[in-house]
């Protein structure tokens, strides 16, 4: 006679409760360590304390590098992390360029019309994903190379920008910076746009 097979034995509740755990991961742990970062290093430019803030942004920098290389190397990879990641990247550049924007007395800001383009591209990145999902169903949207230069030149002007409220930066750096960092706006903004709606076409096309 045969018997169904056992679900409530250790190593089965030992599985689900492994499971259920799973977005608390390492990994998933040190984005979170990211995120509170945030209202620190918005404290810390508040204060024109800009060496702290400067060294907040670079050690949420590391936690980047390190939570995704953790979950590479200990297969702690999860679907929970895979968004999270990317809306704590978000969530810190946003900031710290409103953060950075905003006149306090400080020497150097960014631009008004270089954060509202950039927090504009956020926003309608954001849109677009939700319509992809919930017309198509579709989760996952790799980031293509233009996204990922504009992260970085975002990265590069917050930094530029600290620095520059430190010691002395000659200005037509700081321009530069400026203008490449909206150039890679405008091209990854239009790049997004295009490669969604040629998601959503191959999408209708299958149905």
């Amino acid at each position: 006679m045969m018997t169904a097979p056992d679900d409530t034995g250790p190593h089965k509740i030992r599985a689900r409760v492994e499971q259920s755990l799973r977005p608390m991961t390492l990994p998933n742990f040190i984005t979170f360590l990211r995120m509170a970062m945030i209202p620190f290093f918005v404290l810390a430019v508040n204060g024109h304390e800009f060496q702290l803030a400067a060294l907040i942004f670079v050690l949420a920098g590391v936690t980047d590098a390190m939570d995704g290389a953790i979950a590479r190397s200990f297969h702690q990879e999860s679907l929970f992390g895979t968004y999270l990641d990317p809306i704590a990247d978000k969530l810190l550049l946003s900031t710290a360029y409103i953060a950075l924007t905003i006149p306090q007395g400080q020497a150097v800001v960014i631009p008004l019309w270089l954060t509202i383009m950039a927090l504009f591209r956020d926003s309608m990145i954001v849109i677009v994903a939700l319509m992809l999902f919930v017309a198509a169903g579709i989760r996952r949207f790799k980031p293509s190379i233009w996204g990922k230069m504009t992260t970085f030149m975002h990265v590069a002007t917050v930094t530029l920008v600290l620095i520059a409220n430190i010691r002395a930066v000659p200005g037509w750096l700081l321009s530069a910076f400026f203008y490449v960092s909206f150039g890679f706006v405008i091209l990854s903004g239009f790049n997004y746009i295009y490669r969604a709606s040629k998601m959503l076409a191959a999408t209708e096309e299958r149905e």
